[in-house]
């Protein structure tokens, strides 16, 4: 399906109890020679991290300086409770963690809490749909300085990992790969100890649509190590958003996974060709 059909997913773009959020996409373009660019971060964020929040960071920075792209807004999408993995708080939680970090230390971050609301696993391709729909179906995509509108390019942003379970044969359908890499496009930030090289090898047919992102200063932090470390009793001080830390400890969250723990989904992942997540330290769900 290319990127600018109708949405995949039968669940309903819109509900009373969902607004897109848009008070942080810029609808104007600056410079019209661009193509328009908006970036979505899908992931379990749990808890969310900074290097969650440093990885669009620096695709903002590769896409100025090495692309033709203007970026107009960054979105991050936490998965629903329906992903069941050990570890994972309740989407309440996570969405309120991911907005207590964006909205202290971006000014172009948004949380859409979509995906998060869904009773049923939304697989990537087709949250990639819901965004492509709101933005440019119900919005209208960007203006012009003269005042045309044309359709706002949605890309994927993910940690290295992804781009290498995308290149394993039987792990991602073909028509979900032709569908993310082909219709839309993808952001990948390096991690040491993956070989990008050798995944985008085996996506040649995707090349022109895969972007790396070299990380200059190393960060290994991820999800799955804070809630060891919080497990542990062990501080996590300057690793996370302090805001986020202060609603960890107030909600009593990651003191046991086994309190938040659910049965692994794997089998659904690669039937449904989502088979890891789209950021994080190590590019799972994390």
């Amino acid at each position: 399906m290319a990127a600018n059909a109708a949405p995949q997913t039968a669940v309903m773009q819109s509900s009373t109890n969902y607004s897109f959020p848009q008070h942080r996409l810029r609808r104007t373009q600056n410079d019209p020679i661009k193509t328009p660019l908006v970036l979505v971060a899908c992931g379990s964020f749990s808890p969310i991290t900074y290097l969650h929040l440093r990885m669009f960071e620096m695709a903002a920075d590769f896409a100025k300086f090495n692309t033709n792209f203007e970026i107009l807004g960054g979105f991050l999408s936490p998965v629903g409770d329906a992903y069941k993995k050990a570890g994972l708080a309740t989407a309440q939680h996570r969405l309120r963690m991911c907005e207590l970090a964006t909205d202290l230390t971006s000014t172009w971050l948004s949380v859409d809490p979509w995906e998060a609301m869904q009773s049923e696993y939304i697989p990537t391709a087709q949250v990639l749909d819901h965004f492509q729909y709101e933005i440019n179906e119900v919005l209208g995509g960007v203006k012009n300085p003269d005042g045309t509108n044309k359709p706002i390019k949605v890309m994927l942003l993910a940690g290295a990992d992804l781009i290498q379970t995308m290149s394993t044969p039987d792990v991602w359908s073909d028509e979900d790969l032709d569908h993310i890499l082909g219709g839309f496009g993808t952001f990948i930030v390096e991690r040491t100890g993956t070989d990008i090289d050798d995944a985008v090898s085996n996506l040649q047919k995707y090349k022109d649509n895969i972007y790396v992102i070299q990380q200059l200063i190393h960060n290994d932090v991820s999800s799955t190590k804070i809630r060891l470390f919080l497990r542990r009793e062990m501080s996590i001080q300057y690793l996370i958003p302090a805001p986020v830390i202060e609603y960890i400890n107030l909600h009593g969250l990651y003191g046991d996974d086994g309190a938040s723990s659910m049965n692994s989904m794997r089998g659904k992942e690669v039937t449904s060709g989502s088979a890891s997540l789209a950021v994080g330290a190590s590019g799972s769900k994390s």
